[in-house]
């Protein structure tokens, strides 16, 4: 570990601006700083190294030689960090330039475009350049994995509760819709409802294991013994063309049938003694914080729109 004898980065700089112009009050206003400061910020450094550093005359300041030792060692220090704050601004600017973000499918296919256009205009209202994004569609399971790889800046995921072991910000909420082709027995009664016992007694279309819809339909049917599936997809657009061709029924999120049971395609059944909400997160995996930039922009702006 550094000892308390050396001097901070500022300090450093000054020592050197004072080589260079030959005048204490002249650096400070270089350094945009007050001379009261600067003669502090000298006073401390001699303290720190036991001897004078600079000389005071009506001519100006000159280092002592013991100042112009310690000032061939802080030039070699300032350069270093001058090129770690180059490095560090050119990081900042790649974080704001591209943002990776996987989503389970859901989210991706009805949610997601919608916030990506939003932090696009939110970006040029503000004179900034908008963000190169890249977008993963995928099950749940594979985000969480994703983002704890560090393969993706952040993830949006669905499910009765958020991942552990990530850090995590609550979007929003959903819920998954029983559904029946237009020909099944269920859609052509009267008032169109099952208890939860007769759906789970029923071999449903599902998706795979590791999805967020699989997993909450698993937990709120957990009570009952379920038959094996009639049919196991791992897309939410399959799942809806099974369902229509009459493979029997299954939970999906309100936002992908939408529009299927706007044209009757399929038919909305009702669960009345069943929990079917589900939990919209974003997460990521370092900091109390979505990663600073488009990453944290697009979050905050997830949580607005999903009001």
């Amino acid at each position: 570990m550094l000892s308390t004898r050396v001097p901070d980065l500022r300090s450093l700089e000054l020592l050197l601006v004072i080589a260079r112009t030959g005048s204490l009050g002249a650096s400070a206003t270089e350094l945009g700083i007050s001379q009261q400061a600067a003669s502090s910020r000298l006073r401390t450094m001699e303290g720190l190294v036991g001897e004078p550093l600079v000389a005071r005359s009506k001519r100006g300041s000159e280092l002592t030689p013991t100042g112009e030792l310690l000032a061939q060692w802080a030039g070699r220090v300032i350069e270093a960090a001058e090129q770690m704050d180059a490095g560090i601004a050119a990081l900042r600017v790649d974080r704001r330039a591209h943002l990776k973000v996987a989503a389970s499918l859901t989210i991706a296919e009805h949610m997601l475009p919608g916030w990506l256009v939003a932090l696009r205009a939110h970006q040029v209202q503000r004179g900034l350049q908008p963000t190169e994004i890249t977008m993963t569609a995928t099950n749940t399971d594979r985000v969480v994995g994703l983002v704890e790889a560090g393969e993706v800046d952040l993830g949006f995921v669905e499910g009765p509760e958020a991942p552990s072991g990530l850090r995590r910000r609550r979007v929003g909420t959903d819920r998954l819709v029983v559904v029946v082709g237009a020909g099944h027995p269920w859609a052509l009664q009267s008032r169109r409802r099952v208890s939860a016992a007769k759906l789970a007694w029923t071999p449903l279309v599902v998706r795979e294991a590791g999805s967020g819809t699989r997993t909450v339909l698993e937990r709120a049917l957990a009570a009952y013994d379920t038959p094996p599936p009639v049919l196991e997809l791992s897309s939410t657009a399959a799942v809806r063309s099974a369902v229509a061709a009459g493979a029997g029924p299954a939970a999906l999120g309100a936002h992908a049938v939408r529009d299927d049971l706007a044209t009757g395609r399929l038919v909305a059944i009702d669960v009345p003694d069943l929990d079917l909400t589900r939990v919209l997160h974003a997460v990521w995996r370092d900091g109390p914080h979505p990663p600073e930039g488009p990453a944290r922009d697009l979050v905050a702006l997830a949580v607005r729109q999903a009001r």
